[in-house]
């Protein structure tokens, strides 16, 4: 009569540190959020985004605060700094009021930026070490040359 099953055989029971979070159109929010996930941004938020993967504002979202993570794809409306460890695209239509720090920019030409932009290391570039080789010349060699 009954099967089996535990709850970890259910796909919605099992926790995961890597979903999605979505702020839909139509919602409104005051406050920083901080994800692990990826983040989209529909409706409005006033307030800063703290992520470590991606964040999508969307072409109807409106985000009046700076945006922190790993990659960001702009379409909707943005005022404050934007800090990106890899790619930062501003697709078209997109309105950007503030600075941008980012190791790859892509800016579709119907995009409006309006502040500095500052390209840094990306965070692929930043782990490889620095190594240097250093030729010793024996006394044999000065001598000869």
């Amino acid at each position: 009569m009954f099967n089996a099953k535990t709850k970890s055989d259910f796909p919605g029971d099992a926790p995961s540190g890597t979903s999605a979070s979505l702020i839909g159109a139509g919602t409104s929010m005051k406050g920083d959020i901080t994800s692990n996930g990826d983040i989209r941004i529909d409706g409005t938020l006033s307030g800063n985004i703290n992520c470590s993967a991606k964040v999508i504002i969307g072409a109807n979202g409106v985000v009046e605060g700076d945006i922190s993570g790993q990659q960001a794809d702009i379409l909707g409306k943005v005022t404050g700094t934007i800090k990106v460890k890899d790619l930062l695209q501003l697709k078209g239509g997109c309105e950007v009021n503030g600075n941008l720090s980012a190791a790859k920019l892509q800016i579709e030409p119907s995009a409006t930026f309006n502040g500095e932009c500052h390209m840094v290391a990306g965070s692929a570039n930043a782990s490889k070490p620095v190594i240097e080789k250093k030729k010793e010349i024996s006394s044999f060699e000065l001598a000869t040359s």
